[in-house]
């Protein structure tokens, strides 16, 4: 109960903080944090980038898997013009083996050397891919499998990173390109247009890649701008909810909190309200002027902050005048913490006093059944003046006769 009164405001600047962005209180603008992330790809995306590389893995088990399926099914069905000893050795132990020793390298390092892991995957498919073309290349439409490591680069919005595979293809291409048999099932024709094929498919997922770029900093601008409201809509709510000079809880937001504690007290919360008000105030003010009077002010009120408890709600109620909720405590201890502040308060040094010392009135009174907020209040500040009349600097509370 004590959250949803005193960590309304407390819940706003926690979120301002996870937020990448400061507050210049000279300037009054919300700067970026020097720390904030800068580049293109926001950094909670880069570390989806893992998880991706392990489903791309797994995703090449299934295509090594699938390759042998087909092939053996193409071997017992339909007519092929290999031995089964040539079958099983050439198109089914080495390219299997050699596509295995890929994915399990690139696993490998994976799990041990994670920068280094883009790279690894794309070798593992590219080895893959050639691998499957160079068994079927007398399938022409099987080059296109060539592509699919570059389109898989895509995923990693990077142009580098695409142009790597593309040269990776390109080595592939080559060392196939080293069997004299493939080399005599192409014509002169289809050893130019290969190459073509790769870079014009590099280039059409550099495209998409920089689709994706622009894409993703209009997402991260909008984020930003969103991010920007919120902190500013926070400092607004600070600004509302608390004394400038103080820095405690203005008039308008004790009074919201105070409804709503008087609430929580009906069901069975305890409550103590104190009223405080700094003595001959206003001759401080006449005398030394009302700079000097904002200093004292501000002075009481660290006090007042640096002795409360977290579940204490404090308030600048007006002028010199201090209010002050406490929850979930007798009135003997609500009692001892107010004079704790009085106390101090009184033993505070004023250079601007010319020596002289400050003293502090203060009203207590506990929530009771028959009360409702405005008689409850009414009493407390009874019990204030009260205080002031017989001689101030005291504490006077329901236990007290007036």
């Amino acid at each position: 109960m004590i959250c949803v009164l005193h960590n309304v405001f407390y819940n706003q600047i926690i979120r301002e903080r996870r937020l990448s962005y400061h507050y210049d209180a000279v300037s009054g603008d919300i700067l970026k944090s020097p720390h904030s992330h800068s580049n293109h790809i926001p950094t909670e995306y880069e570390f989806k980038h893992s998880k991706w590389i392990k489903k791309m893995l797994r995703a090449y088990w299934v295509v090594v898997l699938t390759h042998v399926v087909i092939q053996i099914g193409c071997f017992l069905f339909l007519d092929y013009d290999r031995t089964p000893e040539d079958f099983i050795i050439h198109v089914l132990f080495w390219p299997t083996l050699a596509s295995t020793l890929a994915i399990l390298i690139a696993s490998w390092v994976e799990n041990r050397f994670i920068s280094f892991s883009f790279y690894s995957m794309s070798m593992a498919s590219t080895v893959i891919a050639w691998t499957i073309i160079y068994v079927n290349y007398d399938i022409r439409i099987i080059l296109a499998i060539c592509l699919l490591p570059i389109f898989a680069s895509v995923l990693f919005f990077s142009k580098k990173r695409v142009w790597t595979v593309c040269l990776m293809q390109m080595i592939g291409y080559l060392l196939v390109l080293c069997d004299p048999a493939y080399r005599l099932y192409l014509s002169s024709f289809d050893m130019v247009s290969i190459p073509a094929f790769l870079i014009i498919g590099t280039y059409v997922a550099q495209l998409i890649v920089t689709s994706g770029v622009e894409v993703l900093d209009d997402l991260q601008a909008s984020m930003l701008a969103k991010q920007d409201l919120i902190v500013r809509n926070a400092i607004m709510s600070k600004q509302s909810k608390t004394d400038g000079l103080t820095n405690l809880y203005n008039q308008s937001s004790f009074k919201d909190y105070y409804e709503k504690a008087f609430e929580y007290a009906k069901n069975g919360m305890s409550l103590h309200l104190a009223l405080i008000d700094i003595d001959n105030f206003k001759s401080i003010n006449d005398t030394y002027g009302h700079r000097v009077g904002d200093a004292i002010l501000e002075r009481v009120s660290l006090v007042i902050q640096e002795n409360i408890t977290s579940s204490d709600i404090a308030a600048r109620y007006g002028g010199e005048e201090f209010a002050l909720l406490m929850f979930e405590q007798p009135i003997e201890q609500a009692y001892a913490l107010v004079e704790q502040i009085r106390k101090k308060i009184a033993r505070l040094v004023h250079l601007e006093l010319e020596g002289a010392y400050i003293t502090v009135s203060v009203g207590l009174k506990s929530y009771s059944s028959h009360l409702n907020k405005d008689k409850l209040f009414e009493e407390v500040d009874a019990y204030l003046y009260a205080a002031k009349r017989t001689g101030k600097n005291k504490t006077v509370t329901s236990l007290d006769p007036i």
